[in-house]
């Protein structure tokens, strides 16, 4: 059997175009760049409809062909618009307020932003997450802070407030570096160090005036002005201890770094201080130490803030000096008396703390009744006496004796026990009017009164001497005329 025959090779009909470009392979080209195909476009010029074809198969093959528009609508049909009624437009006029929507946006975006927070700046900030040894603070707004967990003794709770201070502001993150009252910064070298920050310092030894110290090993010096808020004596005491202190002093150059610990101290007393007043209230009772004592009154420490106990707020009774009734060191409790906000100042009461004698008076001494009491003072115009703890009545001249009397000492003394006739009794203004005379009998009072006058004279007489010379002056004299011939 014979093999079949080969078949016959296609030999396409160049008359159609159409079966030519499919059927054949396409042309190879050869590649040309630059002035080449400046050249083969001079050499070979096309016609107008080649050269189109040529154009298009010359462009780049990321820009598309250009598509007619109707079929580019055929494939997107073009949306159909409602036209918005008078009423709709009324409405969203009405909405808008008159503004257009760039003012609306500029508002929103005003409304959000808010203003840089200063450096040193405290505030109350809500905790939001915890995340590694980070400690995330909501600041109010779109604000945001972190603290370092280590800052912290315990981990503080999520939604928890906590006062904290503004560092600075990291620009590439949007969030502020904060620190809590009293927490010290890490510091690697000198450019971590600026004045007024807090760092931990670690006493390395001391010297006649004050401690060596070391902040990450870097030297520091602390004066001994600077220890504490008052004068240290011993400062072997604190070799070894690390304590929180404010840079007072940092210079790279001169590699000089002071710090204080007195300063941190400041600050927490007055931290204190402006709590405790925006806790205190007149009438409140108070615990507090005496601090120390003046002529006119005692200091009281009611733990970050003194208020001050006046002479006449000490005792019901007459005080000559506040050692009579404190001493320093004593805890005792007192009573707000008054604040003056502006200046600071506290005025407190230690007689409050106990019941007012002037309450029951006019049960214990009312009107015609007799007491005895003692003389505490002497005056010109009458004598005081002391009927209880906190209470004198006043004898006037008048009511000493029947008779005049022309000195309050010749009929009383100071330290005399006396028995004397109440005769009135103010509780509002706390005066009692007492007398003496009317338990006197008249006549006694009468003999003592001549008794009295004949003392009175003599002391007259004794304190001024009579003159025993000759005396001089008068008309039964010469004038010393007839010397120079006058007849006088």
């Amino acid at each position: 059997m014979s093999p079949d025959p080969p078949p016959p090779e296609s030999n396409p009909d160049t008359s159609n175009p159409a079966e030519l470009t499919h059927s054949t392979p396409a042309e190879k080209r050869p590649i040309k760049i630059g002035s080449q195909r400046k050249e083969a476009v001079e050499e070979t010029p096309a016609s107008p409809e080649k050269a189109s074809q040529q154009g298009s198969s010359e462009d780049p093959p990321d820009k598309p062909a250009a598509v007619p528009a109707e079929e580019l609508e055929s494939y997107f049909p073009t949306p159909e618009i409602k036209q918005m009624t008078p009423d709709l437009e009324d409405e969203i006029s009405q909405a808008l307020g008159g503004k257009s929507l760039e003012d609306l946006l500029d508002e929103e975006t005003g409304a959000t932003r808010t203003p840089v927070l200063e450096p040193e700046s405290r505030l109350s900030a809500n905790v939001v997450k915890i995340h590694r040894g980070d400690v995330f603070f909501s600041l109010g707004g779109r604000d945001e802070g972190v603290v370092p967990l280590k800052n912290f003794a315990e981990a503080p709770e999520i939604g928890s407030s906590v006062e904290v201070i503004v560092v600075g502001l990291n620009q590439l993150e949007g969030l502020y570096t904060l620190t809590i009252p009293g927490a010290a910064i890490d510091v690697g070298d000198w450019s971590d160090l600026s004045e007024g920050m807090v760092v931990e310092v670690l006493v390395t030894g001391h010297n006649k005036g004050g401690l060596e110290c070391e902040v990450n090993h870097l030297r520091g010096f602390m004066p001994a002005s600077q220890i504490s808020t008052f004068r240290v004596e011993d400062f072997e005491q604190f070799v070894g201890q690390k304590l929180q202190c404010v840079v007072t002093e940092a210079n790279p150059e001169r590699r000089n770094l002071v710090v204080s610990q007195r300063a941190v101290l400041e600050r927490e007393q007055e931290s204190s201080r402006k709590k405790l007043l925006e806790e205190l209230e007149v009438g409140q009772m108070r615990e507090g130490v005496v601090a120390r004592l003046q002529d006119f009154g005692a200091f009281v420490n009611l733990g970050g803030v003194d208020g001050l106990i006046h002479i006449s707020k000490m005792s019901w009774d007459r005080v000559n000096h506040p050692s009579e009734v404190l001493t320093e060191g004593q805890t005792i409790q007192v009573k707000i008396d008054k604040i003056d906000s502006t200046t600071g100042k506290i005025g407190l009461s230690y007689r409050d703390t106990t019941t007012n004698p002037w309450d029951e008076v006019e049960t214990n001494f009312s009107g015609g009744s007799i007491v005895t009491g003692t003389v505490t003072r002497v005056a010109a115009f009458g004598a005081f006496v002391r009927l209880a703890p906190g209470i004198e009545g006043l004898i006037h001249i008048s009511e000493l004796a029947h008779h005049r009397v022309h000195k309050v000492d010749s009929v009383v003394e100071q330290g005399q026990e006396v028995e004397v006739k109440v005769l009135s009794v103010d509780r509002s203004s706390q005066r009692i009017g007492l007398s003496l005379k009317a338990l006197a009998n008249p006549l006694s009072s009468s003999s003592a009164a001549g008794t009295d006058e004949d003392s009175e004279e003599d002391a007259q007489s004794s304190a001024v001497p009579k003159f025993q010379g000759e005396l001089k002056g008068g008309t039964n004299r010469s004038s010393g005329g007839e010397q120079f011939g006058l007849d006088w």
